[in-house]
């Protein structure tokens, strides 16, 4: 029964091996000359004590590359279980071949554990040796960006649970469907809609948050709106900014930032009916449509720092997030559940194939 397995699924493998080939091949000729760009950026700029346009030029000038990796390692976990996942019994049913192997003395539950076992050990093998071939060449990168929940999923741990649980998810969608084609957009949504709900509604709630608490800065703080997309996914979950006034993000090497909100001593947010009561006129005209931090115009520069210096009295900014310590048990945490849950599905598909019948 293995070796049928294999024989089935060789063709896939072997595509699959010359892509991480290919994706090995490109690191090995851009990394080499990557970390030695990113020595001398650090060399030259040491002396001044001043290392962030540098650094920002260093990152610059390889976005495309760092971009084009990211994507395959995000986009690889879902299209395993497309394609490899969604056909695995789908194919068989409407082939109409499982039966032939039943009566070679295979039982049921023997045929779909192998199955299940050969090329969900090739699913995870690829996603691992992707996300280590892209985390050890962007390694120069990630250190000049100093934000390592920014590139979260597509380091290191998690890809292999997202790769995983896509897998396990297209296997229970072709066992249900029972038709190849369907299975596989079904699997494509469910995967999706899971990685969404999961990033942006369950990973922030998985460990409390650390907080830190500054004065209002009125050389830094202005008005603005926070509408870039992810945030704006974001605050479909966990609420959303509660005024016009926006503090500057303080920087926090590799931390996870959820919030800068502006609060009070009880907790409780600066609303734009006490900047109005506060300020008449600064907000009159709502929050600019640019998203990120917008300073305000010149001829109202002085205005608006007047009515921060008024605020702070009363008001600080709260800054919420998730120190960089955290990160690995975050890694961890995130592999485990996403595991689990392939496993589960993984055993609910044996028993449904030892119970009913899927022809």
């Amino acid at each position: 029964m293995i070796r049928l397995a294999w024989r089935q699924f060789r063709t896939p493998a072997a595509v699959a091996l010359g892509a991480l080939l290919i994706v090995a091949a490109l690191a090995a000729l851009t990394g080499p000359d990557l970390a030695r760009v990113y020595a001398a950026t650090l060399a030259a700029c040491r002396p001044t004590g001043d290392c962030s346009s540098a650094t920002q030029a260093f990152l610059s000038s390889h976005e495309s590359l760092r971009a084009a990796l990211g994507t395959l390692v995000t986009v690889v976990p879902g299209l395993l279980g497309v394609f490899w996942g969604a056909p695995l019994i789908a194919r068989e049913v409407e082939a109409g071949t499982f039966p032939l192997v039943w009566t070679q003395s295979v039982t049921r539950t023997r045929w779909l554990v192998v199955k299940l076992a050969v090329v969900g050990l090739a699913v995870v093998i690829v996603a691992g040796l992707l996300s280590l071939v892209v985390t050890r060449w962007a390694r120069p990168l990630d250190r000049a960006a100093a934000a390592a929940y920014d590139t979260f999923g597509q380091r290191d741990l998690a890809p292999i649970g997202y790769a995983a649980l896509a897998f396990a998810i297209g296997v229970a969608a072709g066992l249900l469907i029972r038709r190849t084609v369907p299975a596989m957009a079904i699997t494509l949504l469910a995967f999706t809609i899971v990685r969404v709900c999961f990033t942006y509604g369950i990973r922030p709630r998985l460990i409390g948050p650390a907080h830190r608490v500054l004065a209002l800065d009125p050389a830094s703080t202005g008005l603005g709106s926070e509408v870039s997309p992810s945030i704006l996914v974001n605050s479909w979950f966990n609420g959303g900014q509660s005024s016009a006034l926006l503090p500057s993000t303080p920087d926090i090497p590799n931390a996870w930032i959820y919030s800068t909100r502006v609060v009070d001593g009880s907790g409780h947010d600066l609303t734009d009916r006490v900047l109005d009561a506060t300020c008449p006129g600064l907000n009159s005209g709502g929050p600019p449509a640019a998203p990120g931090h917008v300073e305000a115009p010149e001829s109202a520069r002085q205005t608006m720092q007047t009515c921060v210096s008024k605020l702070g009295t009363t008001y600080h900014e709260l800054v919420t997030y998730q120190p960089a310590g955290r990160y690995w048990t975050f890694q961890w945490t995130e592999l485990a559940i996403y595991g689990v849950a392939a496993v589960l599905l993984g055993a609910f598909c044996v028993w449904w194939v030892r119970r009913r019948q899927i022809a």
